[in-house]
């Protein structure tokens, strides 16, 4: 259930401040991705269709900014960069877990499939 408070407008912030952090067409598909363990940037680009390079970096870095995703870079050999969640965007499991059966359930109701 979802709190009320008497100044709806100050409650409205926390909502504001989840919708800015994961907004958009990509993030929530990265975080997604994500879940299954640490990828690499191609990994993530083949994974997440029909995103741009540079989209995808942008939003790499906004998820970065928002603590919801870490860069680790490897200096093996070569350098190798892979990007992994953090605990703190593992706390948007059950909201990932919730968009996914609803989404399951208004395809079917949509589409019919």
């Amino acid at each position: 259930m979802i709190p009320q408070e008497k100044d709806c407008s100050k409650a409205m912030l926390s909502i504001k401040d989840a919708l800015e952090a994961v907004s958009g067409n990509w993030k929530l598909l990265i975080l997604y991705s994500l879940c299954s363990g640490p990828k690499r940037f191609n990994e993530l680009k083949k994974e997440v269709i029909s995103i741009t390079d540079k989209t995808l970096a942008r939003e790499l870095k906004n998820l970065q900014t928002d603590k919801l995703i870490r860069r680790q870079v490897h200096d093996n050999t070569s350098v190798l960069i892979e990007y992994e969640i953090t605990d703190h965007g593992r706390s948007l499991n059950k909201v990932l877990y919730e968009l996914w059966s609803w989404g399951l359930s208004h395809r079917k109701e949509v589409i019919g499939r």
